[in-house]
């Protein structure tokens, strides 16, 4: 049996972390090359260290609407700045940028490419996992829903100007009380976050951080017996890509579950959404978020698995962890004749040949509210009905 009372701690990063500045780097440029052409093939890494940033990678884009080397490192340098570096050892103004970005290998076009008789090929090979609990609102795990929260929230205030002595990079991690299998309260926080101020002590800087803490979490969630530590190493000056070399697709979990379910093991950011370790990870939560909220299960995890060139997923396996109200073997038959899991019937389906992907490289890629220009399309809950019908 599943345990009910024990303790589950999850982290995230801000979008001024080393490693989540590169995502962005990099999604940046999925979306600008996107924007330019639905169809384009993009598969771009950047790596960052102090005032220098490199841009490596393959694209594959008809040539009226190639991007240049110039344009990528100028689209770099905008990300940079609109994240707010402008410290002596990284600052979008005076940073050195490179681009080795270069044409898409033709072996894996080839596979990829659709033929007159079939259909275009997965990206690659590879297994994603999709995942929803009812434990909170959103459908997604609470440590790590929240620990995005926090820092979302503290971003917000640094951007507007109400808390000008923070600066972009910063950590947190919420260790959540589970009382009969749901969240109950918060055991332990901690939040690690940059200072401009170098005088400031790590009491000054929880003064500061406090109410928007106490503001991202559900009302009495944190009590007298909540533990915090707040800068707990005693000063946080220099951060980013100067205090710590950071590269894409580095903080994968923090992406996804927190750590509450499995992973394949594949990033997310700088892919096109041909590459399924992208779109059929969203294609997997969202037929797991769908299938929770048309109550088959309080629980559900989702595993798809792929084969470079070939369009349809080897395996479909479902996993609803006891909390099923239906059997997991009839929620698979359901889900194969609810949507098309090519990679084409999914970049249909969700709308994922479109310049969305920025937005979902910090603060998770899963857990936030659809937007309506097709921004995290796949946190709809549009299938209840076809998958209700299917069993």
């Amino acid at each position: 049996m599943p345990r009910a009372d024990y303790l589950f701690t999850s982290e995230s990063v801000s979008e001024g972390h080393p490693d989540k500045v590169c995502d962005q780097i990099s999604d940046s440029i999925v979306d600008m090359l996107i924007g330019r052409e639905p169809e384009a093939r993009i598969a771009v890494e950047t790596a960052a260290t102090t005032n220098k940033v490199v841009l490596m990678g393959e694209v594959k884009i008809s040539s009226e609407n190639a991007v240049s080397d110039e344009e990528m490192v100028e689209r770099a340098r905008e990300t940079i700045r609109e994240i707010g570096y402008m410290q002596k050892g990284f600052h979008f103004k005076t940073c050195n940028i490179e681009s080795f970005v270069h044409e898409q290998s033709a072996d894996i076009a080839q596979g990829v490419d659709a033929a007159d008789n079939k259909d275009e090929g997965a990206g690659d090979q590879g297994i994603m996992f999709g995942f929803a609990t009812d434990e909170t609102p959103e459908l997604m795990p609470a440590p790590i829903l929240y620990s995005h929260r926090i820092l979302h929230d503290l971003a917000k205030a640094r951007h507007s100007g109400e808390a000008p002595s923070l600066g972009p990079d910063s950590k947190s991690q919420l260790t959540i009380e589970y009382r009969d299998g749901k969240p109950a309260r918060v055991h332990t926080i901690v939040l690690s976050t940059q200072h401009l101020d170098g005088n400031m002590t790590p009491d000054d800087v929880r003064d500061v951080v406090s109410p928007y803490i106490l503001k991202s979490l559900p009302e009495g969630w944190v009590d007298d017996n909540t533990i915090w530590h707040v800068n707990p190493t005693g000063r946080f000056v220099i951060g980013g890509p100067d205090g710590d070399a950071g590269l894409t697709g580095r903080k994968i979990i923090v992406d996804t579950y927190g750590g509450a379910a499995p992973h394949g093991g594949g990033a997310f950011s700088g892919k096109d959404p041909t590459k399924v370790d992208r779109s059929a990870a969203y294609a997997a939560r969202y037929l797991a978020k769908n299938v929770v909220a048309a109550g088959m299960a309080s629980k559900c995890t989702i595993q798809l698995s792929y084969a470079i060139g070939v369009a349809e997923p080897l395996s479909i396996y479902v996993d609803t962890h006891g909390t099923g109200e239906v059997g997991d073997e009839a929620i698979e038959k359901s889900i194969r004749g609810a949507v098309s899991l090519t990679p084409r019937g999914i970049r249909t389906h969700l709308g994922l040949n479109k310049p969305i992907y920025r937005r979902t490289a910090a603060y998770g890629h899963f857990g936030r509210a659809p937007e309506a220009d097709g921004g995290f399309s796949w946190e709809k809950t549009d299938l209840v009905d076809a998958l209700k019908s299917g069993v």
